[in-house]
């Protein structure tokens, strides 16, 4: 695995030689602007439009379903906070994985890799994928119901475009998240306002009886709080790529502070302007909220509104293709991961084999799930080693208390977003166990895989060979080559 490192006092002499243009490594180009416009342009995908559904389903009340969104996006700010820590503590690349690995051991890092390749990252990107789908195709069928096959095409066909641009060039990918981001803060004004003159007109109808307990269930609470924190999830994805921001310390913790307080302000508001113009039975049964919306208070631009729903599915797709091969990537150069997926392409310089590998497993996934199951499959591993990532910070606080923090969240913010975590996810164990005790096992498969492959490889030497001279001949087709300087 180590004979394609780039090691040696020669070959650094040779890299000292090239030019600074000419050198492999993934370069900083992520700003202010780009990193909150990354933030925002994930978080901000079609869960706003679609989680409004499960958010109202699963809490039983209009005025409860708000009171979640409202914890959803302090409960997100402050694990946004503690990730801000974790950020400029600890520099590299990888998000989750990384801090795992820095702070509870190379096991628990190794199973959150597993863990993203076998099925999180699939299951949230075919998610937003078969949103943009849905909204791209349903107009042209309305009031009918749209072919499910066509919906999944161009879903596929959302996937493929966002995998190309991620390919083809870092700048590429961030101008594009930029764009996308102030194309769907558009959308949101588009919704907000119109919600809120209503309101301000005295309708307010739907907002009566808004706590009613009749209908309240609690049993499933947690599964409303899913649908919410997936909504707000993507806060952690400028944690993938801390190896490409200028100035980590202080961007880091500033643009996601600016995004989190922006998104979260936002969605309140889009819930309010919803429920000024449906009821809550309208809502449960629409197939598009953001769709039936417009139709109610937009009649003149309520064409518009599903492209621009489409372009904000867009742009969290991107941002997750964009963040997500880099925990692969970091992976892979700590030995947890072939060494193929630590290579980026010699022209491009794009992590062009840990993107590619992610495409056909959401490919797969596209064509077959449903959308609120695969939310629920995917949250309970995701929010568990979430909960155990900002533990391992509070481990390492109390084990290194000299270790320089650039950013220090407060003590109660971080055990407060630690606990609530852990609670939520023991609480779906027994709201949803078949899908939470589906997503555990899944996990806890790499366990095995752990100890035959990486703490003690196992693998017969011809397999051994075999995967030696596949991975140099997949080296030489993607003209993929190891970074040649330390970015971190």
């Amino acid at each position: 695995m180590d004979g394609s490192a780039v090691t040696g006092n020669g070959d650094e002499a040779n890299v000292k030689e090239k030019k600074a243009e000419e050198v492999v490594h993934l370069r900083r180009t992520i700003g202010l602007l780009p990193a909150v416009s990354f933030i925002i342009g994930t978080v901000v995908g079609s869960g706003i439009f679609i989680a409004p559904k499960g958010v109202l389903m699963n809490s039983g009340s209009v005025g409860l379903s708000l009171l979640v969104w409202g914890l959803c996006g302090v409960l997100s700010t402050f694990g946004a906070l503690c990730y801000a820590e974790l950020g400029t503590t600890f520099t590299k690349s990888g998000g989750h994985y990384t801090y795992l690995l820095e702070t509870l051991g190379p096991l628990p890092a190794f199973l959150r890799l597993w863990a993203e390749f076998l099925f999180i990252r699939p299951a949230v990107a075919s998610y937003v994928s078969l949103a943009f789908g849905r909204y791209v195709v349903e107009p042209f069928f309305a009031p009918c119901a749209a072919p499910t096959a066509l919906i999944q095409l161009v879903s596929i066909l959302g996937v493929t475009f966002v995998v190309a641009v991620n390919c083809w060039s870092v700048t590429l990918a961030t101008r594009t998240q930029v764009t996308l981001t102030f194309v769907k803060m558009f959308a949101l004004v588009l919704i907000i306002v119109p919600g809120i003159i209503a309101l301000g007109r005295g309708q307010t109808e739907n907002f009566q009886n808004g706590f009613e307990v009749d209908t309240i269930t609690l049993d499933k609470l947690p599964l409303a709080f899913y649908s919410g924190l997936y909504a707000y999830g993507g806060w952690f994805y400028l944690n993938f790529v801390t190896e490409e921001v200028i100035n980590p310390n202080k961007n880091i913790p500033l643009a996601i502070i600016c995004s989190m307080v922006t998104v979260t302000v936002c969605y309140v508001l889009v819930n309010v302007a919803y429920y000024t113009m449906m009821t809550a039975d309208e809502l449960l049964v629409s197939e598009a909220v953001a769709v039936t919306f417009a139709n109610r208070a937009l009649q003149g631009m309520a064409s518009v509104v599903p492209v621009l729903v489409a372009v904000s599915c867009l742009g969290a797709l991107n941002g997750g293709f964009f963040g997500a091969p880099r925990m692969l990537f970091v992976g892979a150069r700590e030995g947890h991961w072939p060494v193929l997926f630590s290579m980026i392409h010699i022209r491009r310089q794009t992590p062009l084999p840990a993107v590619l590998l992610l495409y056909p497993l959401v490919i797969v996934m596209v064509a077959r799930g449903e959308i609120f199951q695969l939310i629920n499959f995917a949250s309970f591993s995701r929010w568990f080693f979430i909960a155990l990532a900002t533990m391992g910070m509070l481990i390492h606080r109390y084990r290194f208390p000299h270790h320089p923090r650039p950013f220090k969240v407060p003590l109660v913010i971080a055990v407060t977003f630690t606990v609530v975590c852990f609670f939520i996810v023991g609480l779906s164990l027994y709201s949803d166990p078949w899908n939470t005790g589906c997503s555990c096992a899944l996990t806890l498969s790499g366990v095995p895989v752990y100890y035959l492959t990486i703490h003690s490889s196992r693998l017969p030497p011809r397999l051994r060979r075999t995967y030696n001279y596949c991975s140099k001949q997949l080296q030489i087709l993607l003209e993929v080559a190891q970074q040649e300087v330390k970015t971190y």
